[in-house]
């Protein structure tokens, strides 16, 4: 070969190597600059992150002057800020440190810099992380911790602390501030003076970036780690010792947050262990907590082994409670009554608690969802919860409205995502699961924002080059994979309202023939499809568990009658005839066969589709989600497979020869889904 094209062929290669992205820098990445002056009379650590922001991504103007300064103009709220050609103001520093990404953003996105005002929706913004002290994390599929590592999680190093730097500006830069650095299923030692002496040390890295700190606490700590013989909150020496404790931690931890509490939940210690309420449990920390301006979020997500509809049991814990909590508590509900599927409807809660704060729970890490193994943008999802309607005060009262302070005034407000970030160099394992973390902070900043919105924002700070940042086939083909991504899941996991037929433990892959006489009916499969020769669906009617009555009307009524239930939810709140008619004209079977089909087509054109961007996206991110594409479309067949192959049993009708045929066998599946190698 011709000398000189060999050293051509090298430094072409050099040049790619020079572009090839590893997903680290998430969509902050591609920050080329032009040189900006800032004027400000302001100076903070907060403050220097916010001018060294502007000179390292100011693509404007060569020696544009952008002026940052602090105002109590009325029209901005907490955190919010205005931007005005070249000028932020806001109210707090850190609102023009979130300004600045604004600005940033704007510019990225080659959009207008004048009369931008933006105030947050929720004043508590914050990432729950599922983080273990060993290292691991529960329903974690990006790698290990990255705040809890080395025995007994106490170690850290100068690449830990700059990881902990990077996550502090990735969350500013969507408006998130605050962060539970530790699983709700909580290690009571992580209130231990050395472990409180290492959270101290990550919350002061994360601090500038307007990060408060907070920490899942174990209701059984003051005799796990106390001495105490009792957790009752209502002994008088259990109530010193949480006053004490907290005492300690602020001492520690000026800007602490406050706590994060799963009690009396799947096993968890709580103060019903003593014959107590969620009340006398929640207030006994709240009285702790009050003096530092400390809070409590107590979990809803409750449920006993007793006979009743689990869906119905934090309802009706919480309900009778409302309004007994002290101020500075907010009870946390999850998105649906059950626990994270594809599909619910929204929790009743959210529409029924009108004296208590509550704050909404999504899961940003994909539990029910394929892991860090398949494509799924979950913002649709949560666009769908938010702005469901509640009925509480009529029209127009979504949950959005329930939980942001719109219908009810509170001290605070607030809304939580579990988080998907581990250790792996790209954070979330997944370069597409990086878009839930991005959706998350933007829709809890606003949570009116359009889902489409934010995908195309993230599509062209995380693919694209300023420069073709405006490539609208490149754009649209990704956006429309994301968009149509949530619908194709449900369709080839849990069509038409169908929910919870995991495997067991793994929550992976199918099995709707799982059930377990060892074990509560509420952790099988079989307990919510009910399948029988009549029909499908778990019946909440008022001819069945009642779980409607839950509902404000007219959405209860509406729920209520098959024919007037919306589909998506059909089998969610009925038992339906394998017969019985949908709007499409087909009979339930067939639909259920279509449906499950047309999840699986759906992934192969995501295929198709990604497959045509290789010439625009670099070669390891490409490279990546092409093959994940690839496990995900052979698991939506063997979703499709298992499900169909397997309700075929007790509908005893044939699969529709319009669609594709089985692949695998129902046996063959059930092994397969057994094995630690499957997921």
């Amino acid at each position: 070969m011709n000398r000189l094209v060999i050293i051509i062929l090298i430094l072409i290669v050099g040049v790619t190597n020079l572009k090839a992205e590893d997903g680290y820098q998430l969509w902050l990445r591609n920050r080329t600059h032009t040189n900006v002056k800032v004027s400000t009379n302001l100076s903070s650590n907060t403050i220097n992150l916010a001018i060294n922001e502007l000179k390292n991504g100011w693509s404007g103007d060569e020696n544009t002057i952008v002026k940052l300064s602090l105002s109590k103009n009325a029209k901005l709220k907490d955190d919010g800020f205005s931007i005005n050609e070249n000028t932020i103001i806001a109210k707090t520093e850190i609102g023009l440190l979130y300004g600045v990404y604004e600005m940033l953003r704007l510019q990225y996105l080659a959009k207008p810099l004048r009369n931008v005002v933006s105030n947050p929706s929720y004043q508590l913004r914050i990432l729950n992380h599922w983080d273990n002290l060993d290292g691991s994390i529960e329903r974690g599929y990006a790698g290990n911790s990255i705040f809890w590592m080395g025995k007994d999680g106490l170690e850290f190093t100068p690449d830990a602390i700059a990881r902990w730097t990077d996550y502090a500006r990735a969350n500013a830069s969507i408006g998130i501030n605050g962060t539970v650095l530790n699983n709700v299923n909580a290690s009571a030692k992580v209130l231990s003076r050395a472990h409180l002496e290492k959270v101290r040390k990550i919350a002061e890295t994360i601090a500038p970036y307007g990060l408060k700190t907070y920490l899942s606490v174990n209701f059984s700590s003051p005799v796990l780690i106390g001495g105490l013989k009792t957790a009752d909150p209502l002994n008088p020496e259990v109530r010193l010792w949480w006053k004490n404790k907290v005492a300690e931690i602020y001492k520690l931890i000026p800007n602490f947050g406050g706590f994060l509490v799963k009690a009396n939940s799947e096993g968890q210690p709580g103060p019903q262990d003593f014959g107590r309420t969620h009340v006398d449990g929640a207030n006994m920390m709240a009285e702790a907590l009050s003096p530092f301006n400390g809070i409590v979020m107590w979990r809803a997500f409750v449920y006993n082994p007793t006979p009743e509809d689990r869906t119905k049991q934090a309802y009706k814990e919480f309900l009778p409670l409302d309004g007994k909590f002290k101020d500075n508590v907010i009870v946390q509900v999850k998105n649906g009554p059950l626990d994270f599927q594809p599909r619910e409807p929204f929790s009743p809660l959210f529409g029924a608690m009108r004296q208590t704060p509550i704050m909404p729970e999504l899961q940003i890490t994909q539990e029910y969802l394929g892991w860090s193994k398949q494509l799924v943008y979950l913002s649709p999802m949560w666009e769908e919860c938010l702005q469901s309607d509640t009925f509480r005060d009529g029209k127009g009262s979504t949950v959005a409205a329930c939980t942001d302070g719109t219908l009810q005034k509170a001290k605070f407000t607030a809304i939580a995502g579990v988080a998907n970030i581990g250790a792996d160099q790209n954070w979330t394992g997944h370069t597409f699961a990086q878009a839930n973390w991005y959706a998350f902070g933007r829709l809890a900043w606003n949570n009116s924002l359009n889902s489409e919105v934010i995908a195309d924002e993230w599509i062209k700070q995380t693919f694209l080059d300023k420069k073709k940042s405006t490539n609208a086939d490149v754009v649209k083909l990704i956006k429309d994979i994301m968009m149509d991504s949530r619908e194709a899941a449900v369709n080839y996991m849990m069509p038409l309202g169908l929910h919870h037929l995991f495997a067991e433990g793994h929550h992976y892959g199918p099995a709707p023939w799982f059930t377990n006489p060892k074990i509560r009916p509420d952790w099988t499969s079989v307990y919510y499809h009910k399948a029988d020769s009549i029909g499908l669906g778990y019946n909440r009617s008022t001819t069945g568990s009642n779980a409607v009555e839950q509902y404000n009307e007219p959405l209860r009524s509406t729920l209520n009658n098959i024919n007037t239930c919306p589909e998506e939810y059909l089998l969610w709140f009925h038992h339906v005839p394998w017969n019985y008619q949908l709007k499409s004209g087909n009979d339930l079977w067939t639909e259920l066969c279509i449906r499950y089909d047309n999840g699986l087509q759906q992934v192969r054109g995501f295929q198709k589709n990604w497959d045509r961007l290789q010439q625009t996206i670099d070669n390891d991110r490409f490279t990546e989600v092409q093959s994940k594409l690839r496990t995900q479309c052979r698991d939506a067949q063997i979703w499709k497979d298992a499900c169909l192959l397997y309700f075929q049993k007790f509908s005893k009708r044939d699969i529709p020869f319009t669609i594709e045929r089985p692949v695998h066998d129902l046996d063959a599946i059930v092994e397969l889904t057994k094995s630690a190698d499957y997921h």
